[in-house]
């Protein structure tokens, strides 16, 4: 597993702690900008997590907030050198690094899924067929990366005190044919083998409930090391947004404990998702028998998508 210390948290646990710093002095932003002849964006930004903290901002900054502890000033300075260093996942350009940054250190990982599977359970084939259907679609060399990219994010779930992962799939993710039946056979099989794991819990919000309270919503709620605070990402056509205030967190957890008591609990979870493996894979064995039969009687009538697949007894 790569280095699981993440620069976004580091540099967002320091922001959290220098605020607190300024705010028990009783200083605005304006005025630390002014005491250490910055711009008052540029102090913001590192209180946000969004910008880079010098050796000499931290020295700053703790002689003006007279931070005297040698210990806390080591602190800051270790946080602020850490938010430097470049993660694993910066290699592959990814649309949503910040995003992977956070959920690599997070201690709790909670999300809805209402159409496809969450990427922390995707096989190879699953995530290929979902970027192949992707517009603007990527080169066949960038799919890879990004196929390399989500297993690595995966391995998240098996590390040393590794995140507690809940996560609630509508059962349309489960009947949705991404990649046909052969791929989608293969990652229910994925889910059962994750949804085992001591730390995972998978439940299914089935058809028959009807209405619930994130219809036409994705979203995943991350919890962070104390005192990093959490974050909701909400996925959309337009990409994601993310959303940190108290209220915003405090109602995406109301929501997800909602959807959590209206899902199947994890053992019937289970035997549902079993019955769809085997429905997948008898739609394979029909496939298989069907093309053997027209090879055999009739070449000519072979489906055009059939005529290149190898016939494997």
């Amino acid at each position: 597993m790569p280095e699981v210390r993440s620069p976004i948290v580091r540099r967002r646990e320091l922001g959290v702690l220098l605020r607190a710093l300024r705010t028990e002095k009783g200083l605005t932003v304006e005025q630390v900008a002014e005491r250490l002849l910055c711009s008052p964006s540029k102090v913001s930004r590192m209180e946000t997590g969004h910008g880079l903290a010098t050796p000499r901002d931290i020295r700053d900054l703790c002689d003006l907030y007279e931070v005297a502890d040698a210990a806390e000033r080591e602190r800051l300075t270790i946080l602020a050198r850490e938010g430097k260093r470049r993660a694993w996942w910066q290699s592959y350009d990814l649309a949503y690094a910040n995003y992977v940054g956070l959920e690599a250190e997070a201690v709790a990982i909670s999300a809805f899924q209402s159409s496809v599977v969450h990427g922390l359970l995707h096989t190879a084939d699953y995530a290929r067929a979902n970027h192949e259907s992707s517009i603007p679609r990527f080169d066949p060399e960038q799919i890879d990366l990004q196929i390399e990219a989500k297993l690595t994010r995966q391995r998240v779930l098996t590390q040393a005190n590794p995140p507690r992962f809940a996560v609630v799939l509508d059962e349309a993710a489960l009947h949705r044919r991404v990649g046909g039946p052969q791929v989608m056979a293969a990652q229910l099989t994925k889910i059962l083998d994750v949804s085992a794991l001591p730390n995972v819990m998978v439940q299914v919000l089935p058809f028959e409930l009807g209405a619930h309270p994130a219809l036409e919503s994705n979203f995943t709620i991350l919890r962070l090391p104390d005192p990093t605070p959490g974050v909701v990402y909400v996925e959309g056509m337009i990409g994601s947004i993310h959303l940190q205030r108290a209220e915003d967190l405090g109602r995406y957890h109301d929501i997800f404990g909602k959807l959590q008591s209206m899902a199947l609990d994890p053992k019937d979870t289970t035997d549902l998702i079993a019955q769809l493996l085997r429905i997948y894979n008898n739609s394979l064995d029909a496939d298989l028998h069907m093309l053997i039969t027209l090879s055999l009687a009739k070449p000519a009538a072979i489906p055009r998508q059939w005529r290149k697949l190898p016939i494997i007894l």
